[in-house]
């Protein structure tokens, strides 16, 4: 995969229907993609939390931040596997098809953004940090909704893969929040 690639996924079909073609195994995306890449927000959030005080967010340091990542990193791998049998359920209840293999190209790339919105812990500015989230989550929304239309083959209309996209956000959202709350609650 080239950066060219990546960079176009939330803009274009065309670079889905190409990542689609390289037909990338369920247990390769797995363990060199999501994998990896989960491991950057526990790293991060545990470096902060050991490292800034409470002047970055009230109550920041006194957290369990062992537990705590531990948890947020066995929980983003769960989200994975829950994520791409949601995605594939909600298309198909959508009428649109798309293989059990497509859904799980677009659970794992989809919290690319999110995933890498993590590096913004390296700079202990609160702001910073909540602007950085909220674009990774409108370009993950990107991801989802331009993955869905092009590995669904464009079968269905245009409100149901809008209707599609809608459902399969408002769930991770609510898995997202729900991951704060318990990350806030330890």
């Amino acid at each position: 995969m080239n950066m060219s690639l990546i960079l176009g996924l939330p803009f274009s079909i065309r670079s889905w229907s190409q990542l689609q073609q390289k037909n990338l195994s369920i247990p390769f995306l797995a363990w060199l993609l999501v994998v990896p890449l989960s491991f950057i927000p526990p790293v991060l959030m545990y470096y902060a939390g050991t490292h800034y005080d409470d002047s970055f967010l009230p109550g920041f340091a006194d957290k369990d931040w062992r537990f705590i990542t531990t948890t947020l990193f066995l929980a983003e791998l769960l989200t994975f596997f829950v994520m791409g049998w949601l995605i594939h359920s909600v298309l198909e209840g959508h009428k649109l098809n798309v293989s059990y293999h497509d859904a799980y190209l677009v659970a794992a790339i989809a919290p690319l953004p999110l995933w890498l919105s993590a590096l913004a812990l390296l700079v202990p500015v609160l702001l910073f940090n909540v602007l950085v989230v909220a674009l990774a989550l409108v370009v993950s929304t990107a991801l989802v909704y331009r993955g869905c239309k092009a590995l669904s083959g464009e079968s269905g209309n245009e409100m149901a893969n809008m209707s599609a996209t809608y459902t399969i956000i408002a769930a991770a959202l609510l898995a997202w929040v729900l991951l704060l709350v318990i990350v806030w609650a330890y």
